[in-house]
């Protein structure tokens, strides 16, 4: 039985049977590799919402027009990130199953994982969009395979050549790019270039995608406050662009990561990933009403 958050993010106050989207925090920070602090990252956004309106004069749309309910985050085994992707994974599957759209808080970029596993097994089809600073196509990190450097790489031994498209990536071994480079990701440097003819294409195709929002994707210059933040990436206005392009696809799950609170104590990085995620949750929320 899923139960109201007490505090929830702003204007995602509806009920849990007429909610078409399902927020849900995974506080997970354990194969960080660079700055710790992810885990808080889901609380902080839902704390620091109230400092934002729930009107978005982006896409002239509130947010509490949406039925967007908040099930806050998940009491996850810090110890082992195989037990809290599995916790992730069945959280994400009863979501699914209840016919709405889960979206997740990270926590770090590892935790993709386990809401892709879930929605692989409802949507066999499932193709990836992955806006991020760096591959993540690491077969390991330091030995773990299991490790927010692999993400990408543990989702592509589960859905094969040809179903992760990854965007703004400039950061990664050189292994990293020349696997991608072979042909088993659809991997487009340093910005958005690619991004409306491939999901033109997905759209077209009705296929099944999931969203994957690193926040390091952004520029440090407007977000600092992340675990491993990188030069040369995006501006605000440029994701949202890019939300708003992909929420034309049918879009079946999302995630939005690595925001670490405590890395930016001005603040600005957090109110910058509320913002986000209102956007976000909006473009969804339209979507889902023309897509379904």
């Amino acid at each position: 039985m899923m139960r109201p958050n007490i505090e929830t993010f702003l204007g995602c106050d509806a009920d849990y049977t007429s909610a078409e989207i399902v927020l849900y925090g995974a506080p997970f920070d354990s194969t960080t590799s660079f700055r710790p602090g992810a885990r808080f990252g889901p609380a902080a956004m839902r704390h620091e919402s109230f400092g934002l309106e729930t009107y978005s004069p982006y896409q002239n749309a509130d947010l509490c027009d949406c039925a967007v309910f908040d099930s806050g985050d998940l009491e996850l085994c810090f110890g082992s990130p195989e037990a809290a992707l599995a916790d992730i994974e069945a959280k994400a599957a009863e979501i699914c199953a209840d016919g709405k759209l889960p979206l997740l808080l990270g926590g770090e970029h590892l935790v993709t994982f386990g809401a892709v596993r879930a929605l692989l097994s409802r949507y066999p089809d499932l193709v990836i969009l992955q806006f991020d600073a760096h591959a993540d196509l690491r077969n390991d990190y330091l030995g773990a395979t299991l490790s927010h450097a692999c993400v990408m790489r543990r989702c592509h031994d589960l859905l094969g050549d040809g179903r992760i498209h990854q965007f703004c990536i400039r950061s990664g071994d050189r292994s990293e790019f020349d696997f991608a480079d072979a042909g088993h990701t659809a991997l487009h440097r340093f910005d958005f270039q690619g991004l409306q003819a491939a999901a033109a294409a997905l759209a077209a195709a009705k296929v099944p995608v999931y969203l994957t929002i690193d926040l390091d994707c952004l520029d440090p210059g407007v977000l600092w406050g992340t675990g491993t933040p990188e030069a040369g990436g995006v501006t605000f206005l440029q994701l949202l662009e890019a939300i708003l392009c992909v929420s034309g696809t049918r879009v079946v799950g999302a995630d939005l990561n690595e925001l670490a609170p405590m890395l930016d104590a001005s603040g600005a990085s957090t109110a910058t990933a509320c913002k986000i995620l209102r956007e976000l949750l909006i473009a969804l929320s339209r979507s889902r009403t023309s897509n379904h």
